[in-house]
């Protein structure tokens, strides 16, 4: 098997994700700490499966003496938690200011890259500019402002990772959640506030817990943890095969992918397109029954969870155009 090949090309897929969840919504999401935390985490991982630190540091090219003091650098230094594009639209929100009023608050900040952020703000509709030259005033338009940007926005956001992360069993205290989140204390404390207020999370002591996720679908709200769920669900299934090895029938971990070429008027062409919505239907039915029955006869705490991924793309390719998988 061609490690090499797979990892280079998982990688590759991984990046045009990234690229594309960092512009979603015509938000610039700062990406200056991403090459940091992979060798943090990815060299974690690495040594949490067993692998001498030797050969980790071996496996990323360095001398051991050089692989300790770059993950003792890394792992001590604080995430930068704004980027220039966010610390221009915080003080826009304030008000209109003119670049120089900007670049007098920013005084870090190259006058190019406040104009580089700036022609990205308006170009994008986030923001507005009046007049020309020195004595432009730029500020944010009122649609960004309202929908797209408001503190409440990422508040709601945050609760719904939040909850991802207690149900799956990535967190199950306010110190180890904080630790895998890059927010800022206030905007936790007030996500998770939601999350304990209307019973979604609950806590014991110090201990966080919760028997579900549901984010319905369609929600405009929740698509960040849909998103990271089913992601961290494909990921966690690959690695778990990767370690069973090949694949029987019968097998209780593992996937499949087909893909159909058909056309509208292929006989089969309906079915094919309809698989997302019987899918989905099916799979709503049989998890409204499993949690009707487990609330009435709870499960032991060592019960198995069964966690069933899917999803549908269709890609034309006489215009080049790929619609999203719904997750």
């Amino acid at each position: 098997m061609h490690v090499k090949l797979l990892i280079d090309e998982i990688v590759r897929q991984t990046t045009v994700l990234i690229a594309q969840l960092s512009t979603a919504a015509g938000i610039r999401a700062p990406l200056s700490h991403l090459a940091d935390q992979v060798f943090v985490e990815l060299a974690r991982e690495l040594e949490a499966q067993g692998v001498r630190r030797t050969v980790v540091a071996d496996m990323f090219g360095l001398a051991l003496r050089s692989y300790q003091l770059k993950f003792q650098r890394l792992s001590e230094t604080p995430r930068p938690h704004t980027s220039l594009w966010q610390d221009i639209h915080r003080e826009l929100s304030g008000g209109a200011r003119t670049k120089a009023e900007l670049q007098a608050t920013l005084r870090s900040a190259e006058a190019t890259d406040v104009t580089t952020v700036l022609n990205d703000l308006v170009g994008s509709g986030i923001a507005y500019v009046s007049g020309r030259g020195a004595s432009a005033v730029y500020g944010l338009t009122s649609e960004a402002d309202r929908k797209r940007l408001s503190r409440l926005d990422e508040q709601q956001a945050v609760a719904h990772l939040l909850w991802q992360m207690v149900a799956t069993g990535r967190g199950n205290s306010r110190e180890g959640l904080m630790s895998q989140l890059d927010v800022d204390p206030e905007t936790f404390e007030q996500a998770l506030g939601s999350l304990l207020a209307d019973g979604r999370v609950r806590e014991q002591g110090t201990d966080l817990s919760a028997e579900s996720l549901d984010i319905p679908v369609g929600s405009e709200l929740g698509w960040e943890a849909a998103v990271s769920d089913h992601f961290r669900a494909v990921a966690t299934a690959i690695a778990a095969k990767l370690r069973y090895g090949r694949s029987e029938r019968g097998d209780k971990i593992g996937g499949a992918t087909f893909t159909f070429t058909v056309h509208e008027q292929h006989p089969a062409a309906q079915r094919v397109f309809g698989l997302l919505e019987r899918m989905r239907g099916e799979l709503e039915t049989l998890w409204a029954e499993v949690s009707t029955y487990n609330q009435k006869s709870p499960p032991p705490e060592d019960a198995p969870k069964v966690t069933f991924y899917f999803g549908q793309n269709v890609t034309s390719a006489a215009q080049d155009v790929t619609t999203e998988p719904d997750v």
